[in-house]
């Protein structure tokens, strides 16, 4: 993932668990079963990440693991059935998997061997309960609230084999306007970045799967090839939607100081 900070739009409130109730009634096109890539390292979020796994990390003033987010987030969708690629400490994610009231059906696999973020994306999708149904997949330190029945919608429309969610992030250092003189004329803080990037949530089709490689990255080989057959499409998330990525100590302390801002009193 790119280490991009946040839109300056404010979080959902810190998701609430519910017993487990019937499976909600998805539209035609919206899938119903994902992935979500939960095994890298975390280096980056040291120490939060010396006895856990990145996922498990909690996000600050919600007493809920960024993984529980993500599940809650899911199941609102229509998601009914999750697989958790796990990797590194995976037991720690399992136990708590084992002991969450959790709103949607959830199992873990584990790679015997690295297998790069392709080859691990299509070694748990075998494992989907539908493999001839579409799928979404999305990287496990993303914190996020938009639609993804949309994003279905939007990929179904365009007959894509594979469709990314695309972010504007804000860029961290302030930026200054100047006119065609080179005088000043402004200051601007945290100006959204004038580039989209990949937000590490996917809409797939059944066949995508296929095209995945055994061992390797795949937005190096599949990605790159749909994009020059015009089968990969990019929906920008929708004004408004909140995103962040959660690479660094510093992006939860942000986190967390978005979500103070905007909590109702």
């Amino acid at each position: 993932m790119t280490d991009a900070p946040a839109a300056t739009d404010p979080p959902p409130a810190p998701p609430v668990r519910h017993p487990a109730a019937a499976d909600p009634v998805p539209s035609p096109q919206a899938p119903t079963q994902a992935v979500v890539l939960a095994g890298g390292q975390g280096s980056r979020l040291r120490p939060y990440t010396d006895d856990r796994p990145k996922p498990m990390v909690e996000i600050p003033g919600t007493g809920t693991p960024i993984i529980g987010h993500q599940l809650a987030w899911l199941a609102a969708e229509g998601v009914t059935d999750v697989v958790i690629s796990c990797g590194h400490l995976a037991g720690v994610l399992q136990d708590w998997l084992a002991g969450a009231d959790l709103p949607l059906r959830v199992s873990t696999v584990v790679e015997d061997e690295p297998l790069g973020r392709g080859g691990g994306l299509k070694y748990a999708a075998a494992h989907l309960p539908q493999p001839d149904a579409p799928w979404y997949a999305t990287n496990g330190d993303i914190w996020t609230r938009f639609s993804l029945r949309e994003m279905a919608a939007f990929h179904a429309e365009r007959a894509a084999t594979a469709t990314l969610a695309l972010a504007r992030p804000r860029i961290p250092w302030g930026a200054v306007e100047t006119n065609e003189f080179g005088q000043v004329l402004d200051f601007i803080e945290s100006p959204p970045s004038p580039y989209l990037i990949n937000a590490g949530v996917y809409v797939f089709a059944a066949e995508f799967t296929a095209l995945l490689p055994d061992l390797g990255d795949h937005e190096r080989t599949t990605f790159p090839r749909l994009a020059r057959e015009r089968r990969l499409a990019g929906f920008p998330l929708p004004q408004g939607a909140y995103w962040r990525a959660i690479d660094t100590a510093k992006d939860l302390t942000e986190a967390a100081r978005e979500l103070a801002a905007h909590r109702p009193v």
